[in-house]
């Protein structure tokens, strides 16, 4: 490999890496039931916050909040896993690295 190689490679490796923290300190805030159930997601890997509405709380219909509270947790990781894929894309120019899926 030469010299302008090795400094490619390494120069791509500094931004990956630079993605990668952004990518873990991101939140990602989604929400379901127009509102009603509220998640945010930090780096697309964990769970930080859950707000719902005081109005969905329905002791007769638990079935529903726990639907809505579903959606949009995977609302969130859909939308942050995409958000990741999408920066990394940016540096890799689209190529598929093994060890580098998001």
């Amino acid at each position: 490999m030469n010299k302008k190689m090795m400094l490619q490679a390494q120069q791509m490796q500094a931004r990956m890496g630079k993605i990668q923290e952004e990518i873990a300190e991101s939140r990602t805030v989604a929400s379901a039931g127009g509102g009603a159930v509220k998640v945010t997601v930090i780096g697309g890997t964990r769970l930080e916050s859950i707000q719902i509405d005081p109005e969905v709380v329905d002791a007769e219909d638990v079935e529903m909040l726990e639907d809505l509270v579903l959606a949009a947790v995977n609302e969130a990781m859909d939308a942050a896993q995409a958000s990741a894929s999408e920066k990394m894309s940016a540096i890799t120019g689209g190529l598929n690295i093994p060890g580098l899926s998001f």
